[in-house]
């Protein structure tokens, strides 16, 4: 008899880590087709964006993979999630030191920060909390765990859907539409 506190959680990660992989795929074909439609022409500061938004995504399929891993008990899930947490909140600082330093043509706004820092790093630090909480309230933790894939998936997608508008909007001469509004 399996006691691995991940007992039922098959489903949801296999739809969220499928959900992932295929989001992480099609980001990169989106961002080759616009390019060669674009031929050439660099909008500026992209990379800011989009690097974190597929590292999110890898890191929801990661967890995915992760907490698919049969037979797994209370002492690796809390060193997965901690692990998870730490670099997350490591990468966190990352980002925001990027956007921070952006000079580009396109300087980030409130939403950005938002959705690219904010959010992504509450993610990653109610990981880092389920780590310790799952020592006590297993269950409960998992629910915590799910909430911050779940989450990062969420602004994964709305942040592959922001990259695409951008580029979308972006001219062909290099030229950017107007910029966003706060």
């Amino acid at each position: 008899m399996d006691t691995s506190p991940l007992l039922g959680w098959d489903n949801f990660y296999v739809i969220i880590g499928s959900s992932a992989g295929g989001l992480t795929g099609l980001t990169f074909v989106v961002i080759a087709l616009v390019r060669d439609v674009m031929r050439g022409a660099q909008p500026g500061g992209l990379g800011a964006f989009v690097t974190p938004t597929i590292v999110h995504f890898c890191g929801v399929l990661s967890l995915a993979a992760f907490l698919s891993i049969p037979h797994q008990r209370v002492v690796t899930l809390s060193a997965g999630l901690a692990v998870a947490g730490v670099a997350g909140l490591l990468y966190g600082k990352i980002i925001a030191g990027h956007m921070s330093a952006h000079t580009g043509k396109y300087i980030p706004v409130r939403e950005d920060w938002v959705f690219n820092v904010i959010l992504p790093t509450t993610a990653y630090a109610l990981l880092l909390v389920m780590a310790i909480v799952i020592w006590y309230y297993p269950a409960e933790a998992l629910w915590g765990v799910a909430v911050a894939t779940l989450g990062l998936l969420l602004i994964g997608i709305r942040n592959a859907w922001d990259i695409a508008v951008y580029m979308a909007m972006t001219r062909a001469g290099g030229s950017e539409a107007p910029p966003k509004e706060e």
